[in-house]
């Protein structure tokens, strides 16, 4: 507005202008507040449309519904998706039919239902063919006696490996039947100081390789020696010869019939583990391990 010149002057009248601010009357013109309610609104159409499914359906027609869902789980034996006896699923040919009455139900046939009866390697008994390892231990220990009595009948039946016997040693372990091939100080199972088998000892590792050739465990070979030690390390050793012996031994086993998917293990250990600790220059020390071991089974590593 404008005021009133004062007297006795000539100045303009002088202009006032009031601005006045008003806050905090827009909020409800947002938008925020629609999502939320848009979510709220779709949260509760499901909620009621769950409800509505609980009360309209039966329970076969729910488990229905949550196979639909869940296709990975489904149960083929239950009542109503395939059954549990032969033709359950009424037909092998039925397409989109898996039900025991047709038009039941229009989920799509996933797998043929197996009658229940089971494949043919089932069962963990003594008469199946997946046996625990306990199972497999004891019929493993069985078999270890049964190849001792057959290995020492057969040596004891042979005039050239009779005398033998007392370098024959077999040893049960953690890990199953090893059987020692140990030298002394009248024979040596190899030439000294070389890996060529002699003879009579060849001949007795193609009689054991002959003795275990139906069984099915994996085998394991490891070579000893004494602990005289060589002239020159470096151009052979200890730990040389006993893989070499090792592998020798190895060889021989092959040759007379063990497959080589057997073995499992072949190593040497020098002088490492003597036989008589106390002396490790002992020629007894001087020896060859071929251990059976224990198969793992199916359901242990």
């Amino acid at each position: 507005m404008a005021a009133r010149a004062p007297h006795g002057t000539n100045q303009p009248p002088k202009v006032i202008v009031k601005k006045i601010y008003i806050e905090g009357h827009g909020g409800h013109h947002g938008g925020a507040w629609k999502v939320a309610y848009a979510d709220f609104v779709t949260a509760m159409m499901a909620f009621f449309l769950l409800l509505w499914i609980v009360g309209a359906t039966t329970e076969k027609q729910r488990k229905g519904i949550a196979d639909y869902f869940a296709p990975t789980i489904l149960n083929t034996r239950s009542l109503g998706i395939g059954g549990g006896g032969l033709f359950g699923g009424e037909s092998i040919l039925d397409k989109n039919r898996i039900g025991p009455k047709p038009g039941q139900t229009s989920m799509a046939q996933l797998a043929i239902p197996d009658a229940g009866l089971g494949g043919p390697s089932a069962g963990t008994g003594p008469k199946g063919s997946l046996k625990s390892r306990d199972a497999l231990t004891k019929e493993d220990q069985k078999n270890f006696q049964a190849l001792r009595r057959r290995v020492l009948g057969e040596m004891s039946g042979n005039a050239k490996l009779s005398r033998l016997q007392n370098h024959v040693r077999f040893v049960p372990t953690q890990d199953g039947m090893r059987i020692d091939l140990v030298d002394d100080a009248d024979y040596s199972m190899f030439a000294l100081g070389t890996t060529a088998l002699d003879p009579e000892a060849s001949a007795l590792i193609g009689m054991i390789a002959g003795s275990v050739q139906g069984m099915q465990n994996p085998i394991m070979i490891r070579g000893h020696t004494d602990s005289v030690p060589y002239g020159d390390p470096r151009a052979m050793n200890n730990w040389m010869l006993s893989s070499g012996r090792a592998e020798a031994t190895r060889r021989r086993l092959l040759s007379g019939g063990t497959p080589e998917q057997r073995f499992e293990r072949i190593e040497g250990v020098a002088d490492r583990e003597p036989l008589i600790v106390k002396d490790p220059a002992d020629p007894r020390n001087r020896r060859v391990a071929i251990t059976l071991l224990y198969r793992r089974g199916i359901f242990a590593k």
